[in-house]
């Protein structure tokens, strides 16, 4: 998520409304992430409202009465303070208010996740969906076409993983899926999996490895790069044979490939000039 400076700061104040409403020991932190994900619903096909919630130029009291008397009735307690502490933001446009919204609703799910202790189940499960997605570009098209009904996609996604996945993890895949950013659905859910590792601080390593890895390596190359980063590493890893041996990491932007696939190619390209 790339937002202007204007909108960072927006996002940073609702994101500490947000963690004092969660603090609270009444609350229930996947309501009130479901409670926002439905405002994200709502701004995304209300264009006047979206306009309306995100102009910096109006009063912030008058957005926020104006969100609480369309929604007081609609919305749980919780999740109308953390709308109102966004709408009396000023965000540098409505497209970074909904995206700052959206992901406000996502922490507050994982938040729940954790509470329930399956925080680390719903990490797994997201990153093996996006393999699954990466392994089969049909699938990927199916469910990255804007064009496609909003209820068949999500019937879809409900054919895919009902009963086989945690909830959170059932509506995480939906709300990505009916609202798609940057290069795909997988995409998307990796995003997914990186904000669920940051809730314990750690950084996302993705593996492709071309064996299985045993927990002796797994822990050995989770230690490695934990002290490369010097931040704790969450490790995901998938196979593929094609690599040939070896290991292509990714960790942010960076990839550190060593793989015979990967050499066969780094020598391609020399040979080439």
């Amino acid at each position: 998520m790339t937002l202007h400076a204007a909108s960072r700061e927006a996002l940073s104040f609702a994101k500490s409304r947000l963690d004092d409403v969660l603090g609270d020991a009444g609350a229930d932190p996947s309501a009130v992430g479901e409670d926002l994900l439905s405002v994200v619903d709502l701004l995304t096909k209300e264009i006047g409202l979206r306009r309306a919630v995100s102009d910096g130029s109006s009063d912030p009291e008058a957005r926020k009465q104006l969100v609480a008397t369309l929604l007081r009735d609609k919305l749980s307690g919780p999740a109308l303070s953390v709308l109102e502490a966004v709408v009396g933001g000023r965000w540098s446009n409505p497209r970074e208010l909904v995206d700052g919204l959206e992901h406000l609703g996502f922490s507050a799910l994982l938040a729940g996740a954790e509470k329930a202790g399956t925080l680390e189940t719903v990490e797994n499960e997201l990153f093996q969906f996006a393999r699954i997605l990466e392994d089969k570009p049909e699938l990927e098209r199916a469910l990255s076409d804007r064009t496609a009904p909003a209820e068949a996609k999500r019937g879809l996604v409900r054919q895919l993983l009902a009963d086989k996945v945690d909830p959170t993890t059932m509506v995480l895949v939906e709300q990505v899926v009916l609202r798609p950013r940057g290069r795909s659905v997988a995409h998307g859910v990796d995003r997914l999996v990186e904000l669920a590792a940051a809730r314990k601080e750690r950084k996302v390593a993705y593996v492709t490895s071309a064996i299985e890895l045993t927990a002796e390596q797994r822990e050995r190359l989770s230690n490695q790069l934990s002290t490369l980063y010097e931040q704790p590493i969450a490790l995901h890893v998938a196979v593929d044979r094609s690599l040939g041996s070896g290991l292509v990491v990714r960790v942010g932007d960076e990839v550190i490939d060593g793989s015979a696939a990967g050499r066969l190619e780094a020598l391609r390209r020399k040979l080439a000039g």
